[in-house]
């Protein structure tokens, strides 16, 4: 029974540690596709999100400025898939892609500048990172330590899917950003503005993105390296469409592939007889079956990837 309960707290920690940078990356899309703009470039603002805040937190030796410069980061590229798009016009698909290639190519061109031509950011010390909860309330290893004594930020970012709810169905910019995707003429004749509704929702998309970048290299990895987000960004998109565009079903969905990851952690760290690459391929699995039996579950919103061109 100890036995049990040890190796099911194993897989509980796992997915707590695999579920916030899906989490708040889903999240941010889910403003983002929400308001009519179709953002695939969750990939690339993670990685520079990723990269910045391993190097604000080793120069402020702080995981929490860290953490929000990474944000801001990904607020950044956020900015330009929202010129590229709204103001522009542009294919947001295309511009999407774009962006997967500007966020990890800037970050390995950053970091080779700033560290010695290294591809690497130097590895973080523990009091560098985000800071763990219940810090010497339970003892090491037990159930209790793995479940309830994980970072902080872990808990910060469930409470947002809370926030971000009410923030869409309960509040008038959640309902003007609602309709910006589904109608935006008509907001229009209301008197909304829908380029600054769908600006502020990719801004906080590239925010939310950048902040699960950051949460990976401040938690789970301790440093930025070029394969840190490793499709993380395509796995959080996949996540909004089994939730149909929804934080709550996001919110499911982060949590299904964060237990596939944490159970993989598990099965490798006990020695599994099944080879580690195939157990490297669980999460991927998971999101083609998910892509497969869900993709057409959800309504996506009706001017979802339709350029809004203003009526003069």
């Amino acid at each position: 029974m100890d036995t049990f309960v040890n190796v099911l707290g194993l897989i509980l920690s796992g997915m707590l540690i695999s579920t916030p940078p899906l989490l708040l990356a889903a999240l941010g899309s889910v403003f983002s596709e929400k308001s009519g703009v179709v953002n695939i470039g969750i990939e690339g603002m993670m990685t520079i999100g990723a990269f910045v805040g391993a190097v604000g937190a080793y120069y402020t030796h702080n995981g929490w400025i860290g953490f929000l410069l990474g944000g801001c980061a990904g607020m950044v590229l956020g900015l330009v898939h929202a010129f590229a798009c709204v103001t522009c016009g542009a294919d947001q698909t295309i511009a999407g892609t774009a962006i997967n290639f500007i966020g990890p190519g800037l970050a390995l061109f950053l970091c080779k500048a700033m560290f010695d031509n290294s591809s690497d950011t130097p590895s973080l010390p523990t009091e560098y990172k985000i800071p763990k909860l219940f810090k010497g309330v339970f003892k090491s290893g037990s159930f209790g330590y793995n479940v309830f004594g994980t970072y902080s930020a872990v808990w910060v970012s469930f409470i947002l899917v809370a926030v971000i709810w009410f923030v869409f169905y309960k509040t008038s910019f959640g309902m003007r950003l609602r309709a910006a995707g589904e109608h935006p003429e008509a907001c229009e004749t209301l008197g909304i503005d829908v380029f600054k509704v769908r600006y502020a929702c990719v801004l906080l998309s590239g925010f939310l993105a950048g902040l699960g970048g950051a949460f990976v290299t401040l938690a789970t990895v301790s440093q930025f390296r070029p394969t840190v987000i490793v499709g993380q960004g395509f796995i959080a998109i996949a996540a909004v469409i089994f939730g149909k565009f929804t934080p709550q079903g996001a919110f499911l969905g982060c949590l299904l592939f964060g237990l596939c990851n944490g159970l993989k952690s598990v099965l490798s760290a006990m020695g599994s007889t099944v080879s580690p690459n195939i157990l490297s391929m669980i999460p991927y699995i998971v999101t083609i079956l998910v892509l497969i039996l869900f993709v057409g579950a959800g309504r996506v919103p009706a001017a979802n990837g339709k350029p809004y061109i203003k009526s003069k």
